[in-house]
C-alpha cells in the first residue's frame, strides 16, 4: 500500500486526534501517505472531496496533537447509504480519483454500518471510538441473540432471552472490544460533575439528579460511580418509581440529601423512556435524548410525600427540594486522558497494519487479557458485530454489572472498571491543568481554532469535464 485515506465520523470524542496520530506514525514507519478526508463521510458526497495530506515528507503535520480533543479533520452525521446506487457510484469514483489503496474510518456503531458499502470498493477497516462505550460485545456470538419483529412500515429489534451468558457473571477476558477510546475521559468529566453537585446538595439538603449521556447504554452512568452517587440508574434496567422513591427517602433520612445519576435513556416499568427521544439525522437509527432527569424529578415529586420533601431543607415548595443537572456535551470534549491517548493511538496504528496485511471489513479492538498481560490490540471481523439481518446494535451493560435491589453497580462492574481507571490519569494530565487553565494569556488572546490552520492545508479533487473526479 502506498496511499491510505482516513476519516472521523459521527459524534466527536476526546481521543480522535490521538487515533489519527497513531495511524500517521505507523504510516510514516511504513512509508505510506495518509490522506485525511474532512468532515467524515460528508467529504465523499462533495464532488471536490476536501482532504488534507497528514504526513508530507513522512512527518505528521504540526496541527495533529494527541492531547487536543475533537478532530482536526472535522466530523459529521452523514453516512453512506447502500441503497443509493447513484450516490455510491459517485463515491466510488471519488475514492478512485484520490488514488487510495485503503481507508480507515474512525467511529462507532453508526460508522461501522456506514462503511459496509465502501468495503466493496476498497479495503476499509474501523478504528473504534465512542464515549458511550457501546461498540463491542459482552461475549462472542452476542449479536446473534437479537430478534426482529415487523411493525407497520418498520422493524422492531429486541434482545432474545435464552443464552446463559446473559445471566452468568461476565467473563471480562471474553469481551470483544473491552473499552473504546473516549470513554475514560467522559467518565472523568461525569464523575467530577457528580462530586461537585454533591456539595451543593449536601449543603442545602436537597436531592440532585445528574443526567449523563450514553443513549441506550448505561456504561457512562456506571462509570460515574467514581463520583460516589447514592443511586445509579441505567437504561438497561427499568426504573421502579416506588422502589426508587423509597430508596431516596432512606438515603435522605440518614444524610439529609441524595445524589442520583441517571443515563439519558432510562425507561419506566413499562419500557417507555422518561425523556423525549428525537430521531437524529443519523441513518444508523441513533436517537437524541432529552429531559430524562427532569421527567424523573416530576415522578419523584408525585411519589415522595410533599411534607417529606419540604421538611428536608425547610422548603415551601417540594419542587425546590429536587434539582437536576445535565453533564451533556462537556463529556465528549477537551483534552483526552492518558488512557485514551495511548490506546487510541495504538488502535489507529493497528488499522494501518490491518490494511497492509490485506484485511477488509474488520474492526481494530482493544482486548483485556488479565492483570499479567493487560490490554492488547487485535482485530475482529465486522460481521461478528452484526445481527442475523446485518444490523449493529449498541452494546449494553451486562446485568451482572448492576445490583437492582440497591440501585447501584455490582462487584462485577468494579472488576470491569478497575483495569481502565487504575492508571487512566497521567501526571501530565494534571500538570496540564495547572499550567494552562489560568494562563494569563487566555485573558488577552482569543481562542485560535485549528480549523483556521487546517483550511490552509485543504486540497481538493480535480473535476473532469463530466462533473466527476478526474
Amino acid at each position: 500500500m502506498k496511499r491510505i485515506g482516513i476519516l472521523t465520523a459521527g459524534g466527536d470524542t476526546p481521543a480522535l486526534n490521538a487515533t489519527l496520530l497513531g495511524a500517521v506514525h505507523k504510516a510514516n514507519e511504513l512509508r505510506i501517505e495518509m490522506i485525511g478526508l474532512q468532515n467524515g463521510f460528508q467529504s465523499l458526497y462533495c464532488p471536490r472531496v476536501p482532504h488534507v495530506h497528514l504526513n508530507p515528507a513522512f512527518e505528521p503535520i504540526p496541527e495533529l496533537d494527541a492531547t487536543s480533543g475533537g478532530t482536526i479533520l472535522g466530523s459529521s452525521r452523514t453516512y453512506v447509504d447502500e441503497r443509493d446506487s447513484t450516490g455510491l457510484d459517485a463515491v466510488y469514483s471519488r475514492l478512485r480519483g484520490l488514488k487510495l489503496d485503503g481507508l480507515v474510518c474512525v467511529g462507532g456503531d453508526g460508522t461501522l454500518n456506514g462503511l459496509q458499502p465502501l468495503c466493496r470498493c476498497l479495503p476499509t477497516v474501523l478504528a473504534p471510538k465512542t464515549i458511550d462505550n457501546d461498540l463491542g460485545l459482552n461475549y462472542p456470538g452476542e449479536a446473534a441473540q437479537w430478534e426482529r419483529e415487523e411493525q407497520a412500515d418498520t422493524f422492531q429489534y429486541r434482545r432474545g432471552k435464552g443464552d446463559p451468558r446473559d445471566y452468568d457473571a461476565l467473563e471480562l477476558e471474553s469481551m470483544i472490544n473491552y473499552v473504546t477510546p473516549g470513554f475514560a475521559t467522559a467518565v472523568f468529566v461525569a464523575a467530577g460533575g457528580v462530586r461537585r453537585v454533591r456539595t451543593t446538595a449536601e449543603s442545602h439538603r436537597r436531592v440532585a439528579i445528574v443526567e449523563v449521556m450514553g443513549r441506550h447504554s448505561g456504561y457512562l452512568a456506571m462509570g460515574s460511580s467514581y463520583g460516589q452517587p447514592d443511586i445509579v440508574l441505567i437504561p438497561e434496567i427499568p426504573v421502579n418509581i416506588q422502589r426508587l422513591a423509597s430508596r431516596v427517602e432512606d438515603v435522605c433520612r440518614r444524610q439529609k440529601h441524595a445524589v442520583i445519576v441517571c443515563g439519558e435513556g432510562i425507561v419506566n416499568a413499562q419500557g417507555d423512556p422518561f425523556g423525549n427521544m428525537h430521531r437524529s439525522s443519523d441513518p444508523a437509527g441513533n436517537q437524541r435524548f432529552a429531559g430524562a432527569a427532569d421527567a424523573l424529578k416530576q415522578e419523584l415529586i408525585k411519589t415522595i410525600p410533599k411534607t417529606f420533601l419540604c421538611e428536608l431543607g425547610g422548603f415551601e415548595d417540594p419542587d425546590t427540594a429536587i434539582f437536576t443537572r445535565k453533564v451533556g456535551h462537556t463529556q465528549r470534549g477537551g483534552r483526552p486522558l492518558t488512557f485514551d491517548r495511548f490506546h487510541g493511538s495504538q488502535l489507529g496504528a493497528h488499522t494501518v497494519e490491518m490494511l497492509v496485511a490485506g484485511e477488509n471489513n474488520r474492526v481494530a479492538t482493544l482486548q483485556w487479557h488479565g492483570q499479567d498481560v493487560g490490554f492488547l490490540v487485535e482485530s475482529h471481523d465486522a460481521e461478528e458485530f452484526r445481527d442475523p439481518w446485518g444490523e449493529i446494535h449498541p452494546r449494553t451493560v451486562h446485568q451482572s454489572m448492576y445490583n437492582q435491589e440497591e440501585m447501584r453497580i455490582s462487584k462485577v462492574a468494579y472488576s470491569y472498571l478497575r483495569p481502565i481507571f487504575e492508571s487512566a490519569i497521567g501526571a501530565d494530565d494534571t500538570e496540564s491543568i495547572r499550567q494552562t487553565l489560568f494562563d494569563s494569556g487566555n485573558l488577552a488572546h482569543p481562542y485560535q481554532s485549528v480549523n483556521v490552520l487546517m483550511a490552509n492545508r485543504t486540497e481538493y479533487l480535480k473535476e473532469s469535464n463530466h462533473g466527476g473526479p478526474s
